[in-house]
């Protein structure tokens, strides 16, 4: 099979793709998975930046979001048969494979059925910023209607997800971003408040719209500052949630004063431990949201596209462009 994978850490240029063997089922419950389209997020360029800190094997192949169709089935799969249409995330992490492949054998609590509504591509998009985002507003902080929520780089490819799903559950959103083409699209998808970071004093604006109080949950996706400045945005005793590491510089002082929750979402944990309970829990979430999928309560946004052999040209266009939404490999 035609597949993108490293056996050392570098820049875009060393993604290119080989003929390694098609992976074979080695339990009862896995499932053979043909992929149709693989879903770009900036785990995969740490990983290729950093492969040594990851827990991946030596030639490893990247990717964690997935969309396809089953080829073939261990004997005690339940509910999945040959033919079905699939999508899941499965990092290639303690001894998985990654998505940048042609095929791919994963275990069946990682799967949900591909929503009928969406193509593979849109599908692709889908697994790792729907789950972070709801682990992250549902799991970590409990989201409730008419609360005040930051979502920073809301026009990001869990930014995005994060706006809708707080508008699901009737949420206030705010949101920044960078561009004019950004703040269209987060006015759009329903933002009430839009912050252009760069020439706008983001702390001021948001206390404005929350009558100098604060928001109550503010979501960070970006690490370092602007995690440091969500202590300054958030209200006494509200919430912030981050998907980034503190740094040793951040300071606490403000966020110990006021008495803020600090809570951190990391979508890998199931995946590092090999637990599956949590993994069933993530697919579970994707199977939670698939009516909203398809009805269009729920959308993804795909920026562009790429071919597998162009997959350094869309690490490099994910690195380079921060996009709206979506980078995806169609294979």
């Amino acid at each position: 099979m035609r597949a993108v994978a490293i056996t050392d850490s570098g820049s875009a240029e060393i993604l290119k793709v080989s003929d390694m063997p098609i992976p074979e089922i080695e339990s009862e419950t896995q499932v053979l998975v043909q992929l149709k389209a693989s879903g770009i997020n900036p785990l995969d360029i740490k990983i290729r930046q950093n492969k040594q800190a990851f827990p991946v094997q030596s030639t490893a192949i990247l990717g964690c979001d997935g969309a396809g169709v089953i080829q073939a089935t261990g004997s005690d799969v339940a509910n999945y048969q040959v033919g079905d249409a699939v999508f899941f995330c499965q990092p290639g992490l303690n001894g998985r494979q990654g998505t940048y492949a042609e095929f791919v054998v994963v275990d069946q609590e990682v799967l949900a059925p591909k929503p009928e509504a969406l193509s593979f591509v849109q599908a692709a998009a889908i697994p790792l910023v729907l789950i972070t985002a709801w682990e992250a507003l549902y799991d970590r902080v409990s989201i409730k209607p008419k609360s005040q929520l930051l979502v920073e780089a809301g026009a990001g490819g869990v930014g995005h997800i994060a706006v809708q799903l707080a508008l699901l559950a009737k949420a206030r959103v705010a949101a920044t971003v960078s561009t004019d083409e950004k703040s269209s699209f987060v006015s759009q998808l329903g933002v009430e408040k839009v912050i252009r970071y760069q020439n706008q004093n983001v702390v001021e604006e948001l206390m404005s719209w929350t009558h100098q109080q604060g928001v109550d949950i503010a979501f960070d996706t970006i690490g370092g500052d602007v995690m440091q400045r969500c202590f300054s945005s958030v209200r006494c005793y509200g919430d912030v949630v981050t998907i980034l590491t503190p740094t040793a510089e951040t300071d606490w002082s403000e966020a110990r004063l006021k008495n803020v929750r600090f809570t951190q979402e990391l979508m890998l944990t199931p995946f590092f431990l090999n637990n599956k309970t949590f993994i069933s829990h993530q697919s579970g979430i994707l199977k939670q949201c698939t009516p909203d999928l398809n009805n269009g309560q729920l959308t993804v946004h795909v920026a562009k596209t790429f071919s597998l052999e162009n997959a350094a040209h869309a690490h490099q266009y994910l690195q380079d462009q921060a996009p709206i939404g979506k980078v995806v490999l169609e294979i």
